[in-house]
């Protein structure tokens, strides 16, 4: 599986870090889930005040009150049929975004999201992410402008710096260092919005469609912090050995702090998110790990359990650890495979 042009790894803490029974019914209207740091919530049953989250992202409420958003990536290996029946499955579910990769060997991207805007109504679409590498930005930004259009200013444009050299090569592209293919991405964020500020090429959203810039390392996120309306942490390491819950707090914690550092700006301009590779709920069977152990192999079951990535434990547990994330660590946009939308759909019932 491949959701996003940039190295997935994500890591901290989860509902619960390990694999075991689910617990036995309480007579509890709802659980409790706890960060160790002494973040505690209560799945909320209640739905939460109707607002635009996009208007939300660029002012006047604090992060701990921005609402969550969620998102869906559409399986890489896909029909586009198979595509248009997943968007049409996400929208009912609740889901907020509908995004899609962008890798040799699949559907282009743009292309793609305008055959689901066709067939969806209400959900925003976005890539995930952009290879930004096979891209010049004028023709981007024409590619942009021919796809905010027809869906209705749905589109949220997701960027990456690109990671498969493989795929660079069969393309005839080079594959410059990583610094070079950040500095790439930058100025292709300040060239699209000079190229909308002036109308040219035209966009429906006013003064551009919003940035996603999934990242990792030091660079790129530092990139990220000033110049991206959101981000998506594909990744955040821990050093730390064992990896308990303690350690991956202070791991997802240092990755705030250094966000907001970097930023330049207030941070409430900034929605932050973290991608999820994994949701297992209590009683479907054991965690399926593959995805995980390819980019931590020297980690126990255990301690991958205790990535953020993973979410595990009944709905009620994975709801309460994301509001604890928004919280402690201001994290509210969430996208998690197309393999996990029906389970996660039930967390998101709970935090609506």
């Amino acid at each position: 599986m491949s959701m996003c042009c940039s190295m997935v790894s994500t890591r901290c803490a989860p509902a619960r870090n390990r694999f075991r029974p689910a617990p036995s019914p309480t007579s509890s209207a709802t659980r409790r889930a706890r960060c160790t740091s002494g973040c505690s919530t209560t799945a909320p049953n209640s739905a939460e005040p109707k607002q635009d989250p996009l208007n939300s992202a660029v002012g006047g409420i604090t992060l701990s009150d921005r609402p969550f958003r969620f998102g869906i990536g559409l399986s890489a290996d896909a029909s586009m049929s198979d595509w248009q029946h997943q968007a049409r499955a996400a929208e009912d579910l609740g889901y907020d975004v509908i995004m899609v990769s962008d890798h040799l060997g699949m559907a282009a991207p743009f292309p793609a999201l305008t055959a689901l805007a066709a067939v969806t109504t209400r959900p925003r679409l976005g890539t995930f992410v952009l290879n930004t590498g096979f891209y010049k930005p004028a023709l981007l930004a024409r590619d942009v402008s021919s796809t905010d259009l027809p869906t209705g200013g749905r589109l949220e444009l997701g960027l990456g710096t690109g990671w498969a050299q493989d795929e660079f090569a069969d393309a005839e592209l080079p594959f410059p260092p990583a610094g070079q293919r950040i500095a790439h991405v930058e100025r292709t964020i300040t060239e699209l919005r000079r190229r909308f500020a002036t109308g040219n090429p035209p966009v429906l959203q006013q003064p551009a469609p919003p940035i996603l810039v999934a990242c990792r390392g030091d660079r790129l996120l530092a990139m990220a912090a000033a110049n991206a309306d959101i981000i998506s942490l594909a990744g955040v390491d821990v050093t730390e050995r064992p990896v308990t819950e303690e350690a991956v707090e202070r791991a997802l914690a240092d990755r705030i702090e250094f966000i907001r550092a970097a930023a330049g700006r207030p941070i409430e301009q900034l929605e932050l998110g973290l991608t999820i590779m994994t949701v297992h709920l209590d009683g479907k069977g054991m965690p399926d790990l593959t995805t995980q152990r390819m980019f931590a192999p020297g980690l126990s079951d255990d301690e991958l359990l205790a990535l953020p990535g993973v979410l595990h434990g009944s709905p009620d547990d994975i709801a309460g650890t994301l509001e604890c994330y928004r919280r402690k660590y201001h994290l509210t946009h969430f996208v998690v495979p197309a393999t996990a939308m029906a389970d996660f759909a039930e967390v998101i019932d709970r935090l609506r």
